[in-house]
């Protein structure tokens, strides 16, 4: 299970989930909701029993990213997520399809969001990965306050703008008492399909010089690959791939390393939360 919460109130666990990760990012256009489904995709190919949650309610792409467009039904009061991939998904997208935007208020995400964790049959799973709207906003706090995450992962690009946000972010954790797994920088760099040169569009090491300031570990370096946006745009994620696929191995390394990072926590924190019912 997750690392033991800490504050006034218990926080419950969904049954039959070991571990929720929490993706979130300090701002929109970093490429979070491409790590989210990737990293979920890459933890699947492991032989984890992985689900995948859409949080990001105002924004939903994960039913484009992982290729499905099927609508969910309700099995008693249990609602049947959709499985894409070998992996179990829920997101507002497969409920509100098309381009009608939703226009909701601090209450409504609060109720969407503990629908998804507590009505959804999530079955047993090793990893639930929620794909958080971007900055800090209600979302963040409905569902920090809520369920035992047992950590987060914070995506950013090199620029400086996006790191000014990324900060915000990891604070924003550590206010609400979550670990922290690591930051991830995508977009790290752009390898020349001509010459092979590595250029660095959005500059470069500066995931890694906030990590070191903010005390937190780099967990990837992932380069700015166009076979990223079309597994995205299509709805095959790269990380399906064989591991030796060049494209994959990254998702698949930093899967790894996430791995690490959560056996690790839970050794440290010892026993667990109660279940609900």
């Amino acid at each position: 299970m997750g690392p033991k919460p800490t504050g006034d109130k218990p926080k419950l666990a969904i049954p039959g989930v070991q571990h929720i990760i929490a993706v979130g990012s300090g701002k929109g256009g970093v490429g979070k909701t491409t790590v989210s489904v990737n990293l979920a995709v890459a933890l699947a190919g492991k032989g984890y029993r992985v689900g995948l949650m859409d949080a990001d309610v105002y924004g939903p792409n994960v039913p484009l990213m992982m290729g499905t467009r099927e609508q969910p039904y309700a099995l008693g009061e249990r609602i049947q997520p959709i499985e894409q991939y070998g992996l179990r998904i829920m997101s507002m997208g497969f409920l509100s399809p098309g381009d009608k935007p939703l226009v909701w208020r601090g209450p409504m995400l609060h109720n969407v969001i503990q629908q998804f964790l507590r009505n959804v049959d999530w079955g047993e799973l090793d990893y639930l990965i929620i794909d958080l709207p971007p900055g800090t906003g209600d979302v963040q706090l409905s569902l920090m306050q809520t369920a035992p995450v047992s950590g987060a992962l914070i995506v950013t690009t090199p620029s400086d703008v996006s790191l000014e946000d990324a900060r915000k972010a990891v604070l924003m954790f550590r206010q609400v008492k979550v670990e922290i797994l690591g930051m991830v920088e995508n977009m790290s760099y752009l390898v020349c399909p001509h010459c092979q040169e590595q250029i660095d569009v959005f500059s470069h090491g500066g995931g890694r010089r906030t990590a070191e300031q903010m005390g937190v570990e780099l967990l990837a370096e992932l380069p700015l690959d166009p076979e990223v946006r079309k597994g995205g745009d299509t709805g095959a994620p790269v990380a399906l791939k064989d591991g030796n696929d060049s494209h994959a191995a990254a998702f698949i390394q930093l899967a790894g390393r996430v791995v690490e990072r959560v056996q690790s926590l839970a050794v440290a924190s010892g026993p667990t939360i109660e279940i609900s019912d």
